[in-house]
């Protein structure tokens, strides 16, 4: 596995988990919110925020402005689907969010879901490193590559996995910091 393969791929892996941990509610109004809200518009399943602007008028309020009025009904019932656990309300034009406080007991659980989804992504980026250590071994094996250039190459391997276990570690330990702010 070129180095280069290698390096997006775990590239890849990290962007995932920063998108899957911006869903995370951390007591703060943020649209990534409800990124995976999918509204059922005109009976075609559309993302929310493809027929509203969503914004946050204030830290603790998501307000979601639809381009189409009469889609308000179907954006709360898009929204008590997804289950991020807020409930919309709405004055007839726009739907609003209040996010509550978080719990010192919800902040202890989110932290959970966040090591979880961390430890996830690690295990992706270790299988990268078994498929790289197997091809290595393959092509020293078929005489493509010395034992010398092979013993190079699983140290570089390494290395660049040990950095990429080192950032997913960074990027938790950040949203922890942040769900654990009051």
């Amino acid at each position: 596995m070129a180095n280069k393969t290698l390096e997006e791929r775990i590239e890849k892996s990290k962007e995932v988990l920063r998108a899957d941990l911006n869903t995370v509610r951390a007591g703060r109004a943020n649209a990534a919110l409800l990124d995976r809200v999918v509204v059922d518009y005109y009976g075609s399943p559309t993302p929310l925020k493809n027929i509203a602007n969503i914004s946050t008028p204030d830290p603790r309020t998501l307000l979601i402005a639809p381009f189409d009025p009469k889609s308000v009904p179907d954006i709360e019932k898009a929204i008590n689907i997804a289950d991020i656990g807020i409930t919309p309300s709405n004055d007839g034009k726009n739907v609003r969010l209040a996010i509550p406080q978080l719990t010192e007991e919800r902040r202890v659980e989110l932290n959970k879901v966040v090591k979880k989804m961390g430890e996830e992504t690690k295990v992706a980026i270790r299988n990268l490193r078994r498929e790289g250590v197997d091809k290595l071994k393959k092509e020293q094996k078929d005489g493509e590559i010395s034992e010398d250039v092979l013993k190079g190459e699983l140290e570089d391997l390494e290395k660049v996995i040990e950095a990429a276990i080192k950032d997913v570690d960074k990027i938790v330990s950040e949203k922890e910091k942040e769900i654990m702010e009051v």
